[in-house]
């Protein structure tokens, strides 16, 4: 008996040994093949907007999370038609990944990509990975920032709907103002879904939208948000990269107007502390890094990042931390605020999200009168891709002004 127990510990110990062995070596292996890596940066603006700082704390993430194990670059307030100058001054620089931030570099991009086969570029915010040709060296990715919006909107619905019962304003004096960079898709879905957020709290809210026709102009963004509380908006949201329209609030506030901000991108309640509710934003983190990861690994990114993946472009809401709602201005939310905001992340997370696009709305191709759509039956978002697709303009309840 006790040979036989003796002949068990054996067997038991060179197995143990064994796969001790095999762990340490395939751990061996992986350490070997997370090489050093160089990764560039181009981006539109510069630590001062608010949309390319997310991008800067992505960057400062992959020194986080990887040390000395990445080298980054990156220049900063990069106009379009000089991207392909920079994006080359990357790859000689020893690049062997570039993140491009903003849609307007997506063509370039694309063609730098079809140059340098051996370079991994990552398009934040692009629609045309997919697309003939199709590189497996190019690569598009984005938040799902509409589940943001809306519960955005949820909370300005329910500022409006206070201001409404304690006699502030009548309710055909919800009134939404919302100033937008261009009439892209990304800009339409996003101020779809944040008014359908106030409306399913305040169902006479009605919303004025005006463009820059810039990303991040501030002084262009503030005296647009200026005009719309001039024509009586009371609720002020951007998709727009500057405090511009916060501090617009904030002034006007001051002066005796009655006005609220909700904000994009970063947090705006230090620049509008009476007037700014809430911010949301998307989290790049997520996705720069398990790029990068999957690089160094020589892995698949679409494999290796968690999201939806559509080919070779993938995005995420709030299930997997690529959408955040930002700090609640207690201080003038409504007292039920953050509670609604923790249940619809949730809700978010499940695997029956509210479907955000749907109601008793016809929507209008702002380019084609003839082109419109029922929402009666809903409208899945982010379907097929992860840069938003929703290009109709609500009929009767939005108003573009020129």
């Amino acid at each position: 008996m006790r040979q036989h127990h003796v002949t068990i510990v054996s067997v038991v110990t060179v197995i143990a040994m064994v796969l001790f062995s095999f762990f340490v070596k395939a751990g061996t292996v992986r350490q070997q093949a997370l090489r050093k890596i160089k990764v560039g940066f181009i981006y539109d603006g510069d630590v001062a907007t608010p949309y390319t700082a997310n991008f800067m704390r992505a960057e400062e993430a992959l020194h986080i999370e990887l040390g000395d194990a990445v080298e980054t670059e990156s220049f900063t307030n990069v106009r379009a038609n000089d991207a392909e100058d920079f994006i080359r001054q990357l790859v000689n620089d020893g690049c062997q990944m570039v993140f491009t931030n903003s849609f307007g570099y997506s063509e370039t991009a694309k063609k730098m990509a079809s140059e340098f086969p051996n370079v991994t570029f990552c398009q934040a915010t692009g629609v045309n990975a997919n697309e003939d040709p199709v590189l497996p060296n190019y690569h598009t990715f984005m938040g799902e920032i509409y589940e943001g919006r809306y519960i955005a909107g949820i909370v300005a619905g329910m500022k409006l709907q206070d201001l409404i019962h304690d006699g502030s304003i009548k309710e055909n004096e919800a009134v939404v103002g919302y100033v937008g960079a261009y009439p892209y898709a990304e800009v339409i879905s996003g101020y779809t879904a944040f008014f359908l957020g106030v409306r399913s709290i305040v169902p006479t809210a009605t919303m004025k939208v005006v463009y820059t026709y810039t990303w991040n102009d501030y002084h262009l963004e503030r005296e647009y948000a200026k005009k719309l509380i001039d024509e009586g908006c009371v609720m002020i949201s951007q998709h727009s990269d500057t405090i511009g329209p916060a501090v617009a609030c904030e002034e006007a506030k001051t002066n005796g107007k009655t006005v609220y901000h909700v904000g994009y991108n970063q947090s705006m309640i230090s620049v509008a502390p009476t007037t700014s509710l809430v911010s949301s934003r998307i989290n790049w983190n997520p996705y720069i890094v398990g790029a990068v990861e999957a690089l160094m690994a020589g892995e698949q990114i679409e494999e290796s990042v968690p999201g939806h993946v559509h080919g070779n472009d993938i995005g995420a809401g709030f299930e997997k931390d690529w959408v955040q709602i930002m700090e609640l201005n207690d201080a003038i939310a409504s007292p039920h605020a953050e509670s609604s905001i923790e249940k619809l992340i949730e809700d978010f997370k499940s695997k029956n999200p509210p479907q955000v696009f749907k109601g008793n709305y016809i929507g209008v191709n702002p380019e084609d009168p003839s082109d419109t759509i029922d929402l009666s039956q809903g409208y899945t978002e982010n379907e097929t891709t992860s840069a938003p697709q929703f290009y109709y303009v609500l009929q009767d309840v939005i108003e573009i002004e020129e």
